[in-house]
């Protein structure tokens, strides 16, 4: 790719929306999940008898568990709803900008 072209993206009113709303929505999720995650480990290092308190009087299976679950399907949910912006808002982004570079 020839530098020409790389500037011509570069000054693309779309490319800068794309990159200032992708890298935006990216810190977002990223810190909801280093929230919830921290959150459950610092849980464990300073009251862990909060997670270990069992479900019921007659189970072995503690709280923590289905925490420790939710934790990861928080992680997969995250990880669809960027999946599901990037291929919509970002794609139409994508092609926008990539149309209107064919076009100069």
């Amino acid at each position: 790719m020839n530098k020409e072209l790389v500037e011509k993206i570069k000054a693309n009113p779309d490319y800068q929306k794309l990159v200032k709303t992708r890298t935006a929505f990216s810190i977002k999720l990223t810190i909801a999940m280093l929230v919830v995650y921290f959150s459950f480990i610092l849980t464990i290092a300073f009251n862990p008898s909060a997670l270990g308190t069992p479900l019921s009087s007659d189970t072995v299976t503690s709280i923590g568990i289905p925490i420790g679950i939710a934790i990861i399907v928080f992680a997969f949910v995250l990880t669809g709803i960027y999946t599901r912006r990037a291929n919509g808002e970002f794609d139409d982004l994508s092609n926008k900008i990539k149309q209107a570079i064919k076009e100069d």
